[in-house]
């Protein structure tokens, strides 16, 4: 099989083992997502490295949920310097200044997300989060996970602290094809997965808030006519609530 077949293979197989095997806590998210779309608390994601991506999947696009904030930190992502965030992200002692900077409050909903989960700015982020009250989904892979053990001195994982865990059913260390002559492998799957999950809850929990007669604000295209209107009138709704707005 030529390799760009079989890596839309893996991905078709890891896509059956999520909806074989997580609807459980899909569901759970949904609800989780939804209670807080109604009462009116906010949704973080937050994710270093390239998980901060999915942090970025849910905000400020077509379709997205107005209720929506990512995370961002620069020394966490990849743009400034790739290589000293993957030093940073293993530090401890970030979370505190991150969860005052963005306001998250008690009640509020976290999806915290890490293919490896063992890094110490996200265990360091979960243990707050959860100290301060807030609810903690996970999405990682648990195959990875259980592979390694934690780089945090708590000893924890990401998927033993948070209250709900997504599991992208991911390979160990993620890259899932080998070419013959080239060592090791390449071709991550966890964006892929990791996206569709998010999405996928997130179409869930604005059914539950349909069926409960609340019906989320949320953006239109930029590129269709009347976008524009639709997503200035909402920006200048939230621009104060909502941080990178």
């Amino acid at each position: 099989m030529k390799k760009h077949l079989e890596y839309i293979e893996n991905i078709k197989n890891v896509i059956a083992q999520i909806e074989e095997n997580c609807e459980e806590a899909m569901e759970a998210t949904a609800a989780a997502l939804s209670s807080a779309l109604i009462d009116n608390r906010r949704i973080y994601l937050f994710g270093t490295g390239h998980s901060h991506m999915l942090s970025e999947e849910l905000f400020y696009r077509a379709g997205g949920l107005l209720n929506i904030q990512p995370v961002l930190i620069d020394t966490l992502m990849l743009h400034i310097d790739a290589a000293g965030s993957t030093v940073a992200e293993r530090e401890e002692g970030l979370a505190d200044k991150i969860f005052e900077d963005y306001k998250m409050k008690s009640g509020d909903v976290i999806v915290i997300i890490s293919n490896s989960g063992r890094n110490g700015v996200v265990i360091d982020m979960a243990l707050l989060c959860k100290e301060k009250g807030l609810s903690v989904i996970a999405l990682t892979n648990l195959r990875h996970t259980n592979a390694g053990a934690s780089r945090h001195q708590s000893g924890k994982r990401l998927c033993e602290i948070a209250d709900i865990v997504l599991d992208n059913r991911g390979c160990v260390g993620d890259a899932c094809i080998e070419v013959d002559g080239v060592d090791g492998k390449i071709c991550a799957t966890s964006t892929v997965a990791g996206a569709m999950i998010l999405n996928a809850c997130v179409a869930r929990a604005v059914e539950l808030c349909a069926e409960k007669g609340f019906y989320p604000e949320h953006f239109c295209s930029a590129n269709v006519d009347g976008g524009d209107d639709i997503n200035n009138r909402l920006i200048e709704k939230y621009k104060k609530e909502i941080k990178h707005l």
